[in-house]
């Protein structure tokens, strides 16, 4: 039923000319089919294949070329510290006194990390595990609906480049290089406890191998568009068994919340347009609220440089995961 959903979704959004509607159209799809009570179900295990496949396609871009930016992106990358404080800053008092959850719900639906890493570091500090789900799935569905249509419809972005070479016309040996450094990438991240391991060891793996040469391209796109397929309804599926009280507190909080956070990361986006330190594109999706795996996605669509936009939300992720249990420790 949910892979069903999700075709659908897709062939609509193929149909009304929308913008990513491999991503988009499950999205859509199966959070509607939700709110409706139908029952859906996740597939966990096919979605942390579908973000390794992603994780090479990051991998795969990053050249000698993004180490030639570094004096400017020292600037840029120590923004996401003061990023991730005032919008920390902003959600705590919202969810605190405003929406009246308790401390470790309050402070942990703040936090603009991972959705798996502050689910984690919610429910051992005491935290609504439930609430937290909730309100993270809204944070990253928000912004992964605005930008595209955002940059589509009111800056003219084209949000349908290729993001990648059809099967047949990527060498089969590139295939197997590309197959070999998701796997290896994934399984050494994994040994090494590393967050994020299907998507980051990929991506550090196949940037390694893009470096000295033996990797010149992307996986192919059918392959992209199945990640983006799956990531999609992967989203979507969170708000299944949704109650009437859980979309007027919990989802509500989640959009208010999203919301700000958008106004703030527009902020931190402007002044590096205005100081020419990032194009417009880069600059919007790499201080988006948005998750990893999303916010690469869109930048690959929108041929972005995903490498530039991927490492702004690595060091957002790293401060948050790092900090934010050091900060709740003090505030309690």
């Amino acid at each position: 039923m949910t892979l069903l959903i999700s075709g659908l979704g897709v062939a609509a959004f193929m149909a009304l000319g929308l913008p990513l509607p491999w991503l988009l159209g499950p999205l859509l799809g199966c959070l509607i089919a939700a709110l409706f009570g139908v029952r859906l179900q996740g597939a966990p295990k096919s979605s942390q294949v579908m973000r390794t496949i992603l994780g090479v396609a990051v991998g795969a871009t990053i050249t000698p070329a993004l180490f030639a930016q570094m004096g400017t992106l020292i600037w840029t990358l120590a923004l996401m510290p003061p990023l991730v404080i005032c919008v920390g800053a902003v959600g705590y008092p919202l969810f605190r006194k405003g929406f009246g959850f308790d401390h470790p719900t309050a402070f942990y639906a703040s936090m603009p990390g991972g959705l798996q890493d502050m689910l984690l570091f919610g429910e051992e500090a005491g935290g609504d595990v439930r609430a937290l789900s909730l309100i993270h799935a809204t944070r990253v569905l928000i912004v992964v609906m605005v930008l595209p249509f955002m940059f589509a419809y009111l800056y003219d972005v084209d949000m349908n480049q290729p993001v990648g070479e059809p099967f047949l016309s990527v060498p089969w040996t590139q295939l197997l290089i590309l197959a070999a450094a998701g796997i290896i990438g994934w399984r050494i991240a994994a040994a090494l406890g590393l967050f994020g391991a299907s998507l980051l060891g990929p991506l550090f793996f196949t940037a390694a191998l893009s470096l000295v040469g033996f990797i010149q391209h992307r996986p192919p796109a059918e392959a992209i568009q199945a990640a983006q397929f799956f990531i999609g309804f992967t989203i979507g599926v969170k708000y299944a068994g949704i109650s009437w009280r859980e979309l007027r507190v919990d989802v509500t909080a989640g959009v208010v919340f999203s919301v700000l956070s958008l106004c703030i990361s527009a902020v931190f986006a402007a002044v590096v347009i205005r100081l020419g330190w990032l194009p417009f594109t880069e600059s919007v999706l790499a201080f988006s609220p948005g998750g990893q795996a999303e916010m690469a996605i869109v930048a690959l669509v929108a041929g972005a440089d995903a490498a530039v936009v991927v490492a702004h939300h690595l060091v957002r992720i790293v401060f948050v995961i790092i900090g934010a249990p050091l900060v709740n420790r003090w505030f309690g």
